[in-house]
């Protein structure tokens, strides 16, 4: 894929529709960590901005939301993905949901019974840390699934998908693409420093060990439920700094496209105006609130 700096959308680069991009690279946008980091800067301004009005439209009324899926292989940096994009944001207007093997009781229900109670209010971007996809991943790796049965739940994930499409939820589904060089060395530095330890989890090298076979599972999935109301995206994420900023633009050209509008008030602003005026002036009269 051409690296491109010239202002294309983000959406457009990285939308997947063949090869992946390399783990390493930069397909569009900044090339270097400097640029990137001043980047993000200034796509928080933007990002928090658009979150504002979507989250005031769904306060009047609206019903319209944005849901973030994040899947990745483990160290591809899902959770350092929500900290660095989804922190630039008011936190009053994300749901954030991380998924992981489920529970007993989860295990009674359908498999998307415990994705339905998460997913965002009008007006919220909700995220998902692994999500329904684990639901396909996880047990055809594992050889629990067959060929019709993964069928039917490619079937099943795009109704629903089109269902939250219908409902006002767009979706950006996005796969962190993270290089098994890469992986190894933030592996290895979960181990070497103590502070990282409680993130890592033995299982990890189990997965490590089936790498191809989840490349695999990954191509598939790409190719059965990748629609045009909920596309994947691949982000080379063996970067953080280039991963972070793509998310972020990602999220940005998304939003930007549904053109969130705050809501009209119902009241007269210039009469409420007159009101205030007139409670300063009489505050004053009174010397209510007024410094000497």
């Amino acid at each position: 894929m051409a690296k491109k700096d010239d202002g294309s959308p983000v959406r457009d680069a990285l939308r997947v529709g063949g090869a992946l991009p390399d783990p390493g690279s930069a397909p569009v946008g900044p090339g270097k960590k400097a640029k990137a980091l001043e980047r993000l800067d200034s796509a928080g301004e933007r990002l928090s901005a658009l979150q504002e009005a979507l989250y005031a439209e769904g306060v009047g009324g609206g019903r319209r939301s944005v849901l973030l899926v994040l899947q990745g292989m483990d160290t591809s940096g899902k959770g350092g993905t929500v900290s660095h994009v989804l922190g630039l944001v008011n936190p009053m207007g994300v749901r954030y949901a991380g998924f992981k093997k489920p529970t007993a009781a989860e295990r009674r229900h359908h498999y998307l019974w415990r994705i339905r109670k998460q997913l965002p209010a009008p007006g919220q971007i909700g995220v998902f840390d692994r999500s329904h996809y684990e639901d396909i991943l996880v047990p055809r790796v594992s050889g629990l699934l067959t060929k019709a049965e993964r069928r039917r739940r490619y079937a099943e994930l795009n109704a629903f998908e089109a269902e939250l499409a219908e409902a006002g939820t767009t979706v950006v589904k996005v796969f962190l693409h993270i290089s098994p060089e890469e992986q190894l060395k933030r592996l290895e530095a979960r181990l070497v420093t103590p502070e990282k330890r409680w993130k890592y989890n033995p299982g990890d090298l189990d997965a490590r060990s089936h790498w191809p076979a989840y490349q695999d599972a990954y191509a598939d999935i790409f190719e059965k439920t990748s629609t045009p109301h909920a596309p994947w995206y691949a982000v080379p994420a063996d970067h953080k700094w280039y991963r972070n900023w793509a998310v972020a633009e990602l999220l940005i050209e998304t939003i930007a496209d549904l053109r969130p509008a705050f809501p009209e008030p119902d009241f007269d602003a210039d009469a409420e105006l007159a009101k205030l005026a007139k409670l300063a002036k009489l505050a004053k009269l009174k010397g209510v609130g007024v410094s000497s």
